[in-house]
């Protein structure tokens, strides 16, 4: 009997991965990200997330201005060992229609950073995620959080005295905003089939 051999994924190189490396490896899980050198796998999504994840990338794409477009579960290369995927993210329109690389984005091609939050995703999704995001000139972070089948929008900017996010409003019932461009989106019932 012969024992198929590991990937090369399995065991990191010395320092970690770096997002060369990332790109490269074959056969990893779907939605692996890499977060200080380190691949992250996620867990099979709930369908309160999907649904939230493809309501904020429908109305998201259809409320931006031409020069922008929403995606969905794109990895965004934010430095040497950073690329995370955002569940959403709005990039500039040249990004979305260039054909390389056709695997991730530059965080100079986002403008909006979207998380829909998951039970094993919280802490990465709180803490971790929106520091690599800032630090990388993010403009726009937006944190989604479950109550009952509505959602919860936390929405952040960065700070340019600081190059952090500052808080830039929660919202309940319905999220309106005009950064970073007029955005109107119902919250009540967003996990339910729409």
């Amino acid at each position: 009997m012969t024992v198929d051999p590991l990937p090369d994924w399995v065991i990191p190189p010395p320092g970690g991965f770096t997002v060369e490396d990332f790109v490269r490896l074959d056969g990893l899980p779907r939605h692996t990200e890499l977060i200080d050198g380190s691949l992250i796998f996620v867990s099979p999504q709930e369908k309160w997330h999907s649904r939230v994840v493809s309501r904020f990338l429908r109305e998201l794409d259809r409320q931006a201005p031409p020069e922008w477009r929403a995606d969905r579960e794109m990895t965004v290369k934010l430095g040497t060992r950073q690329m995370p995927e955002p569940d959403v993210v709005v990039v500039t329109a040249d990004a979305y229609e260039r054909e390389a690389p056709s695997t991730h984005y530059f965080a100079a091609d986002v403008v909006l950073a979207v998380e829909a939050v998951s039970p094993d995703s919280e802490e990465r999704d709180r803490d971790t995620k929106p520091v690599k995001y800032a630090r990388a000139g993010i403009p726009h972070y937006w944190r989604i959080e479950r109550r009952g089948s509505d959602a919860v929008a936390y929405l952040y900017e960065i700070d340019p005295a600081t190059d952090r996010y500052s808080p830039a409003g929660i919202f309940h019932d319905r999220l309106r905003t005009s950064a970073p461009f007029p955005v109107d989106i119902d919250l009540t019932d967003v996990g339910r089939r729409s």
